[in-house]
């Protein structure tokens, strides 16, 4: 599995929108065979920052999913709802294994 934490702040007018188009991205996201699961948190004490936790079922999933008319949408929706520029942190699955998802 490849796990990425997408850590976004956007400004706080935009934490509706960004939310919406999140869940609408998230919704498609999630019946790419390659994604395994796709979680949006929010920030329960500042609603302008999200965490996305992508989990990826290999390591070229990703790059197919960036490649989705979807992804496309979400990403151009979203482009001027930055606060700062997103980040990622990727991670290897250690327990539970593989064989669990």
């Amino acid at each position: 599995m490849h796990i990425v934490h997408v850590h976004v702040r956007v400004k706080p007018e935009f934490a509706g929108p960004f939310r919406a188009a999140t869940l609408e991205n998230a919704s498609h996201s999630v019946r790419e065979p390659g994604i395994a699961r796709f979680d949006v948190l929010q920030q329960a004490d500042d609603p302008a920052r999200f965490l996305l936790v992508e989990i990826y079922r290999s390591a070229e999933a990703p790059a197919q999913h960036k490649e989705t008319a979807h992804y496309a949408a979400w990403r151009d929706a979203v482009a001027g709802m930055m606060a700062e520029p997103r980040s990622s942190v990727r991670y290897a699955s250690v327990f539970p294994g593989e064989e669990s998802w």
